[in-house]
């Protein structure tokens, strides 16, 4: 019941967020809104305010904005196609289909920064030792506390990283503290290979040692979290559309790297568990996702429409409807088989337990 709860709180949020880009900058643009919606099929509530319903409505897996005359055999009065959709220019109809990714984006990135700014948990230093390997066999243990490695402080998980990683089977210094004691380790680390989140194999230096889960509360002023909100943003960017295009190219499997309400549901609830930070953190990452996807030039999606609206201002023509049309038959194909996926991944990992 926790994970459902979570996961229609996010989702809510995150379509919220989505069809609010659209609303506005229709709105701007000078097309009527007839409704919102937070979901889609029966109405559940709603109210009428400046001429637009807004609702909830019974199926929570999606939303939409109803604009004015969205199509162009739209039944319309003289007065009601001064703010038809179709009746702007392709470059305001791009600026509304595209608002609803780009807002995804950019709540993704205002979330980063609050969070950095309030609080962000990072793992500690406090560590859990890999049996057979360099740290265990130089005397380190469980739950020791690295505090410093070639004499270089450590607080954090991410600060033990990179400071084993630049040292490729070259002995390191570690400093621990354990039981209140100091103590010191000489480590030499072993290159082994690995995949990594995109299915890819690695090699990077070992000693043999994780997390324990620990977590601190770490803060940063305003500019930095400005310039790390940015960058999480761009590399979680990065990372999507390598795992894109990885899976159009066959390098990784689609099953396992596609996840459905399912997955959406049981990590919103682990990270809902976990605290509100985390949970924003998991929000924010979501919300990127929904916006890349949504941007790509799938018809049917915003990216397909964008890239309709783009035909139109290149060549001076609209696509014709039967092109259209066609379009949209496969980008619903295309998207029924991705849901398909998504589900069947989710079935597989969650009910049969593979993984």
């Amino acid at each position: 019941m926790f994970n459902l709860l979570s996961f229609i709180v996010a989702l809510g949020i995150l379509i919220f967020v989505h069809e609010l880009g659209h609303f506005i900058v229709a709105k701007l643009a000078g097309v009527g809104v007839e409704k919102f919606s937070l979901g889609f099929g029966p109405k559940i509530i709603g109210i009428t305010k400046g001429g637009t319903e807004y609702l909830i409505s019974a199926l929570p897996l999606g939303g939409y904005v109803k604009m004015t005359g969205e199509t162009e055999d739209s039944d319309l009065s003289d007065e009601e196609r001064k703010y038809a959709f179709t009746g702007k220019s392709p470059l305001k109809r791009i600026a509304i289909v595209a608002a609803g990714p780009l807002f995804n984006i950019l709540f993704a990135w205002l979330v980063y920064i609050v969070v950095l700014m309030t609080g962000t948990p990072f793992e500690s230093s406090k560590i859990m030792v890999i049996q057979g390997m360099p740290a265990e066999r130089a005397g380190v243990r469980d739950n020791d506390v690295v505090t410093a490695i070639n004499s270089k402080p450590v607080r954090l998980w991410d600060d033990i990283v990179p400071a084993i990683s630049n040292n490729r089977e070259k002995e390191i210094s570690i400093k621990i503290r354990r039981d209140g004691a100091d103590l010191q380790f000489q480590v030499t680390p072993e290159v082994t290979s690995e995949k990594n989140l995109i299915g890819e194999t690695v090699t990077s230096p070992k000693i043999g040692i994780k997390p324990s889960g620990e977590k601190v509360i770490k803060t940063f002023g305003f500019a930095s979290s400005l310039m790390m909100g940015t960058e999480q943003v761009i590399n979680v960017i990065k990372l999507i559309g390598l795992v894109l295009v990885k899976i159009i190219i066959g390098a990784i499997p689609a099953i396992g790297n596609v996840g459905g309400p399912i997955s959406i549901a049981v990590e919103a609830g682990k990270q809902a568990a976990a605290g509100l930070s985390t949970f924003l953190l998991l929000l924010a990452g979501l919300s990127v996702n929904l916006g890349v996807l949504n941007l790509l030039p799938i018809p049917i999606l915003d990216g397909g429409h964008i890239a309709f609206n783009l035909w139109e201002l290149i060549f001076r023509k609209p696509v014709t409807a039967k092109a259209r049309d066609i379009a949209q038959r496969v980008g619903l194909v295309l998207l029924i088989g991705l849901m398909a996926l998504a589900f069947y991944t989710d079935i597989v990992k969650y009910i049969f337990g593979q993984r």
